[in-house]
């Protein structure tokens, strides 16, 4: 599960050491640590990591197929963290150790920034492959920050990013070895630690209004 971890003016947030999918539980796990960065005062920033071979292999189609007569509050669920994380009032970076595919690559992109290991692992949407459509809020995400050529191809082809390929497509800021993943995060979250609070929260709910409005729309999350 989730834990979060305090270095100095910057929350880790490691999102655990298995496929970190978002099961009900999980989303309530990340949500409880959004609280307490919210919660806290002061200059501060985010960095989102995992341990192990994954970043997040997305949606739990296991618990979706188990419980269809709660799939539209999880989607839900899922929107409202994406729209959290978009808007939160701090600088977020996503350190990407591992493979980041479908949800987990979305919610990668609700960062401001993120750091991808260069040598390993995936950055991928492969809904078209796996035959499941995005819901109008999550294509505006997408849509919102990748360049049309990039969100077009990673929407429609499912390809799979590698690092440098990820980087050279502006999907990630920084692509660097293993071992500098989360330093190079943190670098990047500790230099923005005094732009928390509320004018940050109002730049970015501004500038992603239509992402967010679609996010937020739970009248017609699926279109």
């Amino acid at each position: 599960m989730p834990t979060l971890d305090r270095q100095d003016e910057v929350f880790v947030l490691d999102l655990g050491d298995t496929e970190n999918r978002f099961h009900p539980d999980w989303i309530a796990s990340v949500n409880a640590a959004l609280d307490e960065v919210e919660r806290a005062e002061g200059p501060r920033a985010l960095v989102t990591t995992a341990t192990g071979k994954f970043f997040s292999n997305g949606l739990d189609l296991e618990w979706l197929m188990a419980n269809g007569e709660q799939y539209l509050g999880y989607v839900v669920s899922v929107h409202d963290l994406f729209a959290r994380v978009l808007s939160l009032p701090v600088i977020t970076v996503a350190a990407l150790q591992g493979h980041t595919f479908a949800a987990g690559a979305m919610l990668s992109l609700a960062h401001d920034f993120r750091v991808m290991r260069a040598d390993r692992g995936f950055w991928c949407l492969p809904e078209a492959e796996i035959n499941i459509p995005f819901t109008p809020g999550m294509s505006a995400l997408i849509q919102a920050r990748l360049n049309p050529q990039t969100a077009h191809e990673a929407m429609t082809t499912a390809r799979r990013y590698g690092g440098h390929d990820a980087l050279a497509a502006a999907v990630v800021d920084h692509a660097v070895d293993e071992d500098a993943v989360r330093a190079t995060a943190i670098g990047i979250a500790v230099a923005q630690v005094g732009k928390a609070g509320p004018t940050l929260g109002t730049i970015k709910s501004r500038m992603y209004a239509h992402a967010l409005e679609a996010l937020r729309d739970k009248d017609t999350p699926l279109g």
